[in-house]
């Protein structure tokens, strides 16, 4: 998601193309070419310029007016309610060709995964994975990271591996949801004992009322990541102990 202005000049965009199997946009007012993953102006009078990001979560509905529940929803305009996607529109484009591919990943092309950009490096994470592990602490570049899965199942999150205030390198937990739990507490630190909601805030223990660092986490398909984030790496797990002999 990118602010809609340069240089105090406000813009508005529509479909221009696709370039690369990725949103092309260009604005009324200069006529100027926009790449959607990256924000960057590629053609026209602001050739190299780029837009300012604005922080963003893609969550499920229910999650999102939870935490958000005097916020707005942008409703369909009537007139165009016909050419919107169907609701299964990402389950079809997993099986459409891509006109990009890195067979030397060994990663499918549409395997979905979540970004993560730190310290001047990108690395991706399969999405399924973290679904299923709901929380995985790694890093990028030199960056500790922990990416935790929300209470939805569905949703993801991540954040710096480093409580605010304190020189401690904690390693954070999730937490089995039980009588003596709070619904909120999803994950708990190692260095202070406290827990942590989906926020990426403590709710409970020493460090109550402070705040994770939140790292932007995008959702994309790999063959798209990939081609903007060309250095990327790629999460791979740890693999399973065979049985003893």
């Amino acid at each position: 998601m990118w602010r809609a202005e340069i240089d105090g000049l406000r813009l508005s965009f529509h479909l221009a193309g696709i370039n690369n199997q990725n949103f092309l946009m260009r604005d009324d007012q200069t006529g100027t070419y926009w790449q959607q993953i990256s924000g960057r102006a590629i053609s026209g009078p602001l050739a190299g310029r780029q837009l300012t990001r604005v922080p963003s979560d893609e969550l499920t509905f229910a999650l999102w007016k939870s935490e958000q529940p005097q916020g707005t929803v942008l409703d369909d305009v009537a007139v165009f309610r016909t050419q919107y996607a169907a609701k299964d529109w990402d389950v079809r484009m997993r099986r459409a060709p891509t006109v990009l591919s890195y067979p030397e990943s060994g990663v499918a092309a549409r395997e979905l995964i979540v970004g993560l950009r730190a310290s001047g490096a990108s690395r991706a994470f399969p999405y399924d994975a973290v679904l299923a592990h709901r929380l995985i602490e790694d890093r990028v570049g030199s960056e500790l990271v922990v990416l935790v899965t929300g209470p939805d199942g569905k949703s993801v999150r991540a954040f710096r591996s480093h409580i605010p205030g304190t020189a401690a390198v904690p390693e954070f937990y999730r937490l089995e949801q039980s009588a003596a739990t709070p619904a909120s507490s999803l994950f708990m630190d190692s260095a202070t004992g406290s827990q942590w909601d989906f926020q990426g805030c403590a709710v409970s223990g020493p460090s109550h009322g402070i705040c994770l660092d939140r790292l932007e986490a995008l959702k994309d398909y790999w063959f798209d990541w990939r081609n903007y984030n060309p250095a990327t790496s790629f999460y791979k797990e740890p693999a399973q102990p065979g049985p003893p002999r």
